[in-house]
């Protein structure tokens, strides 16, 4: 979503109340924080795990998604540019705790003869086909639906289906991703 969030703030330069701002001028020193954000809460991440477990983490992360996505809605690069301060720190628990305890949980979850390989396949999947699929669907679902006639992008609407299917995936996820928590087996991983 950084290079939606880009794209977004550079949109309000059609604005004139916004148009000379900081975060409108240099988007990407606001995006930057989200980096950041990723730093710190990778941090957190044994702490969380070892609390919560695997599933909750990553449920964790879904919901940061809807938080994300939602303060980026209603967001904007005056007034409520705390908003898309506070959606860019998120940012880091929704990337991280995702493809971190993902990651662990194919670790665990998988047979040590395949383990690299099942890594790789993860990887694959979300950061590869996943992040070129879903960026190119959601391109196509924003020009076909957000795209308004005089060649704006109804913003608000975006951000808030995109917050809408990770409200459903979230749901999805709870109710279908079977994993009991085991402290030990999480304690247990070297590297």
């Amino acid at each position: 979503t950084n290079a939606y969030g880009d794209t977004f703030l550079h949109d309000f330069a059609n604005v004139d109340a916004f148009k000379d701002l900081v975060a409108v001028k240099y988007p990407a020193i606001i995006m930057s924080i989200s980096q950041i954000s990723e730093t710190l809460f990778i941090l957190t991440i044994p702490f969380f795990l070892k609390r919560f477990g695997i599933k909750k983490v990553m449920l964790f992360s879904m919901i940061a998604w809807i938080f994300r996505f939602g303060l980026f809605a209603y967001g904007d690069p005056a007034a409520n540019l705390w908003m898309i301060f506070l959606s860019c720190i998120i940012y880091g628990m929704a990337f991280d705790f995702f493809n971190i305890s993902g990651s662990l949980f194919v670790e665990t979850q998988s047979d040590q003869r395949i383990r690299a390989s099942a890594q790789g396949l993860f990887m694959m999947m979300t950061n590869g086909f996943g992040a070129f699929l879903g960026s190119r669907l959601s391109g196509i679902v924003i020009d076909k639906y957000f795209l308004m006639a005089d060649g704006q992008f109804d913003w608000q609407g975006i951000w808030l289906a995109f917050a809408g299917y990770s409200l459903v995936v979230a749901i999805l996820f709870a109710l279908f991703f079977k994993h009991k928590h085991d402290p030990e087996a999480v304690a247990s991983l070297n590297h």
